[in-house]
């Protein structure tokens, strides 16, 4: 640990982020590591497997198996959910995560259930996801149910096994930084252009290191859905904990969901979660402003979130770059991406549409799409689906006929499931096609090998979808 970072500190006055530290230490170390405790733990079936593996080889106990929820995401269909999944590995890693939770006790959520969907999803729809617990998963967008105020963490697999077997983790802890979101968001502008922004601004390493917090009126003004979208790719800035401090509208949105305190613990959470704020005068070893009144609909150019400019903007040219290795990179990005410096980013046409994912597969995301959907049409040569980010966001999408509007501009709609975001079924790109993505990773093959993508928020996503090109959504408002 950086000893100098903390010597500023006022003793007793805490960050958000300390303060959940604190509450779950088991043991210090003193090497600036501590042993925490995990409150919760989601668990799916691409990253289990080798931790179900060792607790077997070394026959031990699984510690507290109601701490873990588990549900198959990555690699489910999202067509054909009534028939059997076909011989493979989509159904090895499915039967495997079924076998390994009946054998420990841990809660498993069936394919066809009422409750399935994205770990990321479900966590706080089910109310697992507390505000003040420690939550971890074997995917590295866990970072979204910071939204919560939880410290939540991807974590790798050996991490799991020691989780299943301790219900503890040794981590070191971060230092802090503060993202302060002024202003209001213009006609057109959304939450994922907020935290595209950021990233283009502090590149994707900028917050390693640091456990970023959120705050400011943007984000007191923004919905769950929104802020679970901005916590989700956190990751992408390079930082493992992106976490906001729970509110009234936090409060509001846990309590009633199955898994929430009951009625005779409310009153009792609501003054604990309340308290779970960043004490004034407290110490940021690294802050960020941003005014949401200026930021732009964005979109990425290139194969990191970082590259991501406004749909207003042109795609660069990396002669006018003098660090070479910046260079080069930019050059590999866009002989990757098929795309020439100088060209309009809304001259650039698409081939596919993806509106999903653990970042933008809530119901928020689905309203938002579909009213600039409704009473047009997708363009001819577009390919477009819609996967809801779980079954009750499919529900609910459904009660309010979001699925009709969808359905008649042409778009498939799909059952729950990471789908194309990770292309480990059949949800994929081909090599060279280009996809309007409201997903979280541009890298190359993210969605397919060779394929194209471009990050976005759902409304810019639709649009796309109309035009067949890269097109600024307030054209179409």
């Amino acid at each position: 640990m950086d000893q100098k970072a903390f010597q500023h500190r006022v003793p007793g006055v805490r960050t958000l982020y300390d303060k959940v530290w604190d509450s779950h230490v088991v043991k210090s170390y003193g090497d600036g590591t501590d042993l925490i405790y995990i409150d919760r733990h989601l668990v799916h079936e691409i990253s289990s497997p080798q931790s179900f593996s060792g607790l077997e080889m070394e026959e031990r106990p699984l510690r507290r198996p109601r701490a873990h929820l588990a549900v198959a995401d990555h690699a489910v269909p999202t067509l054909a959910r009534a028939a059997p999944l076909p011989l493979g590995l989509a159904r090895s890693q499915v039967n495997r995560l079924i076998s390994n939770t009946r054998k420990h006790g841990v809660r498993y959520i069936p394919m066809n259930d009422r409750r399935h969907g994205i770990v990321h999803v479900i966590g706080p729809e089910l109310g697992f996801t507390l505000p003040g617990s420690t939550l971890v998963c074997g995917d590295s967008h866990t970072s979204t149910h910071g939204a919560f105020g939880a410290l939540a963490l991807g974590i790798g697999a050996s991490e799991v096994e020691c989780v299943f077997t301790t219900q503890t983790l040794r981590l070191r802890r971060q230092k802090r930084m503060l993202v302060t979101v002024n202003g209001a968001l213009k006609n057109g502008v959304t939450v994922k252009d907020v935290i595209l922004a950021l990233i283009a601004k502090i590149g994707v390493g900028g917050g390693a290191g640091f456990a970023i917090e959120f705050a400011g009126p943007a984000i007191a003004a923004m919905p769950m859905d929104n802020r679970m979208t901005l916590c989700n790719m956190t990751i992408e800035a390079g930082s493992r904990v992106g976490m906001i401090a729970p509110d009234e509208v936090t409060l509001d949105w846990v309590f009633g969901r199955p898994l929430a305190p009951q009625k005779a613990d409310e009153a009792a959470a609501r003054a604990a979660w309340r308290s779970l704020t960043t004490d004034p005068g407290a110490a940021f070893d690294h802050e960020v402003v941003l005014d949401a009144s200026s930021i732009a609909p964005q979109v990425s150019w290139g194969t990191t979130p970082a590259e991501t400019l406004p749909v207003t903007g042109t795609i660069p040219d990396p002669a006018m770059i003098a660090d070479p290795v910046k260079r080069a990179r930019m050059k590999n990005s866009l002989d990757y991406m098929g795309l020439k410096p100088g060209t309009r980013l809304s001259d650039v046409q698409i081939d596919r549409v993806f509106i999903g994912s653990c970042t933008n597969g809530r119901l928020a995301d689905l309203r938002g799409a579909a009213k600039i959907l409704a009473g047009r049409r997708v363009a001819p040569g577009v390919s477009a689906i819609v996967v809801p980010g779980s079954a009750q966001v499919r529900q609910a999408a459904e009660a309010e006929g979001l699925d009709r509007i969808f359905l008649d501009a042409g778009f498939e709609w799909r059952a729950s499931g990471c789908s194309m975001c990770v292309a480990m079924n059949d949800d994929r790109l081909e090599p060279g096609e280009r996809c309007a993505s409201t997903s979280n990773r541009n890298f190359e093959g993210r969605q397919g090998l060779g394929g194209r993508t471009h990050l976005m928020s759902p409304e810019m996503a639709a649009a796309a979808a109309l035009t067949g090109r890269l097109t600024d959504v307030r054209e179409l408002m």
